[in-house]
């Protein structure tokens, strides 16, 4: 079960809603979402949760470009609202290369050899002096990390330091908007 809040804040304090994510298909999206909600370009804060498995917090300050924090990204990989936010930037990843090594995969099997040609005998095959290589096992460039990632400072001067950021588990929300003062409009949506 999936819970999303935006935090807007103005010049009277912070505002909150419950919001929908159904036509949300990328950051962009996500980010023109959080836009929407903003007065005079403050502040706005994007709140995802799946409930006990992650949490993450998107903020949008005016025109900037999004900053992104995720509790857990392989949690969040599993999910279609935490691909969103783990972008290529995020992971470190070369814009677009997911789409190089598609096209890549499409021209060499995943034996390794190109169409048509024969596959090169394997040891045991017959061939005693062919040693067969196993696959790098340990680097896997499309795996995404275990535990947080993202900008750990991304509340920090709203009042929640890196440190408390990376203790939140369950009721994640409910502590950040104590940090921020918006606990009541908060729990007003909740």
């Amino acid at each position: 079960m999936y819970f999303a809040a935006l935090l807007a804040r103005t010049e009277d304090g912070w505002e909150a809603s419950d919001t929908e994510l159904d036509d949300v298909e990328t950051l962009s999206d996500l980010t023109d979402l959080a836009r929407e909600a903003s007065v005079d370009e403050d502040t706005v804060l994007v709140y995802i949760e799946q409930e006990d498995a992650w949490f993450g917090v998107v903020r949008v300050d005016g025109e900037e470009d999004p900053r992104i924090y995720i509790s857990d990204a392989s949690s969040a990989a599993r999910s279609s609202y935490g691909e969103i936010l783990l972008t290529d930037e995020l992971l470190g990843r070369e814009p677009g290369a997911e789409d190089e090594i598609a096209a890549l995969e499409e021209l060499v099997d995943l034996d390794g050899t190109e169409d048509g040609d024969p596959e090169e005998p394997r040891s045991g095959d017959g061939d005693a002096g062919t040693a067969v290589t196993e696959p790098d096992l340990d680097h896997d460039p499309d795996a995404v990390p275990a535990g947080p990632l993202g900008d750990l400072g991304i509340l920090a001067d709203l009042g929640l330091s890196e440190k408390d950021l990376l203790t939140l588990r369950t009721d994640a929300l409910v502590e950040i908007a104590d940090a921020l003062g918006a606990a009541e409009v908060l729990e007003a949506v909740r």
